[in-house]
């Protein structure tokens, strides 16, 4: 028999999310430019099925029907992304301001349904302009970055609870800049490490560009997970270790600890690197994970002859490590692991290494991709979606027992989306979308997380 669900602490966050380009489409309207997804996306071959955000769940014109689906479903906060490109055409310069009209009514009709915005000012789409210009390998880019936080804060400082300059800066570097099959598509291998030290310098320049603004409770988006070593031998513990710190002290230590985990990244980084970590480590209000599995690594095998993968991207010849299929554990359909446990130790790590330093938690994105059913007579079942939600939720209470400050869960997402190279082939939401109709269907997992929400709430 399960056991009861646990009851979390009173003034707990609930609530869902999603990210601009992902979702709003109208990629042509009210001026705004281009972003280095549109031009990904134009190139053959590089989305399942020739799959754009172009249209998307059109949340840019439907945003009203989105917040009553909020509403209704009873989330404390809506963790939404604010398209750079629709704020700043070219990345730097004018701002156009039918761009920042349009989250300034979604802001209030969210305001206006009892929900709070909590908005993230980067969620991958660079502007194009930006980019031509060397993106985030450069460093003019983090001036402009701070300007457009500051535009966007002085607009809706007033109104917006949270803010997170960054989400994922890992993803970015690991996949749009080292390997390649995310936008803009750059394979630098290691030559991509300053695409690091640039997103964490335009987070801190970001962060204190919105304090100035009268912005306050401002965290980070960051995507984290146990790395687990594929055997006791020392090789294996190396490696993992190895690939731990590049995928997450590489991206914490800065901002939590105002330094590079190991010396040799530091050297590694453009400077001046010792007056750049002043900025980066500007203090933060929370820290926000963003979980989804944990990984398993060995050390590489020089005897197999197969390149590593990770997520579909071949890994550069010459690592010393390599990622191994994570085994005896039911799998989402995008193929990933189902490791509620991952989400505890994740968060008992963070605890462990930072300490005092560390700023309350916020679990910012967990979800699952399940290839659901078309809805019958309205009806869309999801329990594998249902017991991922209710497997983590109870992982997440273990970790508040145990006394980590934790403060709310932001479920990925609410509704189904663009999926970035996956196209439209995987689906997170809560909520169903027609592509050809951008009909909304609630699937079960929205009952269950509505319930749900409503008894913690009672």
């Amino acid at each position: 028999m399960p056991q009861p669900f646990p009851d979390f602490p009173t003034g707990f966050l609930w609530g869902a999310a999603s990210a601009a380009y992902q979702v709003e489409g109208a990629v042509d309207e009210d001026g705004r430019g281009r972003s280095v997804w549109d031009t990904f996306t134009a190139q053959p071959g590089r989305v399942v099925n020739g799959d754009t955000g172009s249209v998307a769940t059109d949340h840019y014109h439907r945003y009203r029907e989105d917040v009553a689906l909020l509403r209704d479903l009873g989330v404390g906060a809506y963790r939404f992304s604010i398209a750079w490109p629709r704020i700043v055409p070219d990345g730097k310069g004018a701002v156009n301001a039918k761009g920042l009209d349009f989250y300034d009514r979604l802001v209030d009709e969210l305001c206006a349904a009892g929900i709070a915005p909590a908005a993230t000012l980067f969620h991958w789409d660079t502007p194009q302009a930006l980019e031509d210009d060397g993106g985030w390998i450069g460093r003019d880019i983090v001036g402009h970055f701070a300007d457009y936080a500051t535009a966007v804060g002085e607009r809706l400082g007033d109104r917006v609870r949270m803010w997170m300059p960054l989400n994922e800066p890992v993803v970015v570097t690991m996949f749009g800049y080292a390997l390649g099959n995310h936008a803009p598509g750059r394979a630098l291998g290691f030559e991509a490490l300053p695409a690091v030290h640039h997103q964490l310098l335009g987070h801190g320049l970001a962060t204190q560009a919105l304090r100035a603004a009268g912005c306050s409770n401002i965290g980070i988006a960051s995507n984290h997970g146990p790395v687990w070593p594929a055997s006791d031998a020392d090789a294996d513990v190396t490696a993992a270790e190895t690939y731990t710190t590049l995928v997450n002290w590489l991206f914490s230590d800065p901002l939590l600890r105002g330094r590079y985990p190991v010396d040799e990244l530091a050297e590694a980084m453009p400077g001046p690197v010792v007056e750049d970590l002043k900025v980066i480590s500007t203090p933060l209000d929370f820290f926000g994970i963003n979980y989804y599995q944990p990984t398993v690594v060995g050390a590489a095998s020089a005897t197999d002859g197969q390149a590593p993968v990770v997520e579909g991207a071949l890994l550069p010849p010459g690592l010393p490590f390599e990622p191994r299929p994570v085994v005896g554990y039911q799998t989402t359909d995008f193929g990933w692991p189902v490791a509620p446990e991952g989400l505890r130790e994740t968060v008992s790590m963070f605890a462990d290494r930072y300490r005092e330093d560390l700023p309350p938690l916020y679990i910012t994105e967990s979800g699952c991709s399940y290839h659901d059913p078309d809805p019958v007579d309205g009806h869309v079942p999801d329990q594998a979606r249902i017991a991922y939600h209710d497997a983590h939720l109870r992982a997440l209470a273990e970790s508040i027992a145990d006394g980590i400050d934790v403060r709310g869960y932001f479920a990925w997402s609410i509704t189904d989306n663009f999926e970035w190279a996956a196209g439209y082939a995987e689906r997170f939401g809560l909520v169903h979308i027609d592509y050809a109709t951008l009909k909304r269907t609630p699937k079960d997992s929205y009952y269950w997380f509505q319930e749900l929400v409503g008894k913690q709430a009672g």
